[in-house]
């Protein structure tokens, strides 16, 4: 009887490529407008409410979530540090 080995390189290749893709994702959103990602926010935050999650697919999501809220922060303090440099300027 022969035992099947773990294989580490598929593994590896594996989490490379998922942290590839989370590294693209992350680009995307940080691309998103206040209203895209609000949307987005909003949608994920929906979906995190189903009680059909798996255990992972929650955690996906809340990260998601997170990085949705994250950018209409960013977004936000943008505008509110336009805006006193605009009244700098004015007055």
């Amino acid at each position: 009887m022969t035992e099947s080995k773990p294989q580490p390189k598929r593994r590896k290749a594996a989490s490379k490529s998922k942290a590839a893709e989370a590294e693209q994702w992350q680009k995307e959103v940080e691309q998103l407008s206040y209203q895209e990602a609000n949307t987005a926010l909003e949608l994920t935050l929906a979906k995190l409410q189903s009680s059909e999650l798996e255990v992972e697919e929650m955690a996906g999501l809340y990260r998601r979530a997170e990085a949705y809220a994250a950018r209409c922060q960013v977004v936000l303090e943008q505008v509110a540090q336009e805006v006193v440099e605009w009244e700098a300027l004015s007055s």
